[in-house]
């Protein structure tokens, strides 16, 4: 297993994490965590882990875009001073590019994306020991259909930037199609975006996998 004693381990990212986490920092009494995946992976790992004392932390944002992310990084991650960061971004960034088309304001492109994304990776490695980064996706098995599509190319983005640093990596959208080899993804998240609660556990099974959690 990846994480230490006593390791802090920070999520970033936008409403599949928030889902009602405390602010300004989602960590503490009263289900800080909220109720998102972030919640299911801190709840598993501290009772799987307890001699660990982990900490987890959950600063996701509704709404979140990669460009957000930039903005508030320093005072919501760095700052912090985790030890692990864990960061699920981009379906905002292709989503505005369908549901607001007449808006390009708000659309990230793919190159904006990937830069930014990286920058990001390049300011925070130098003082953790890692981190993991999830792919965007969309909750639709067609990928011909133009929105799949499209997150697949930025899923591909994250891979690529996982694996040009040597980082843990996460895919969700193949973990996703896996799934809807039993279900229709309407028993997942109405909108293909937003889990009930077995979709955001089988996020956090996605991300404990990866972590090595095997108790």
């Amino acid at each position: 297993m990846l994480f230490e004693k006593g390791d802090k381990v920070l999520f970033i990212g936008d409403s599949i994490s928030d889902f009602d986490r405390a602010r300004p920092v989602g960590e503490g009494l009263f289900n800080a965590w909220g109720t998102s995946y972030v919640a299911d992976v801190g709840a598993t790992l501290c009772c799987m882990y307890p001699e660990l004392g982990l900490r987890i932390v959950n600063m996701g944002i509704s709404g979140n875009q990669v460009r957000d992310l930039n903005a508030r990084w320093q005072s919501d991650v760095l700052d912090l001073a985790p030890d692990w960061v864990s960061v699920l971004i981009g379906i905002n960034d292709v989503w505005r590019q369908f549901d607001s088309p007449t808006q390009p304001e708000r659309h990230v492109p793919p190159e904006e994306y990937e830069r930014t994304y990286e920058s990001l990776i390049e300011r925070t490695l130098p003082h953790v020991k890692g981190m993991i980064l999830m792919t965007p996706f969309f909750m639709e098995p067609n990928r011909l259909d133009p929105m799949r599509a499209r997150m697949d190319a930025y899923g591909a983005i994250v891979e690529r930037l996982a694996r040009r640093h040597g980082l843990v990596f996460v895919d969700l959208q193949a973990a996703w199609d896996r799934l809807f080899a039993y279900m229709h993804p309407c028993a997942i998240a109405w909108d293909r975006i937003h889990p009930n609660q077995v979709g955001h556990m089988y996020i956090a099974k996605q991300f404990l996998r990866a972590v090595g959690a095997d108790r």
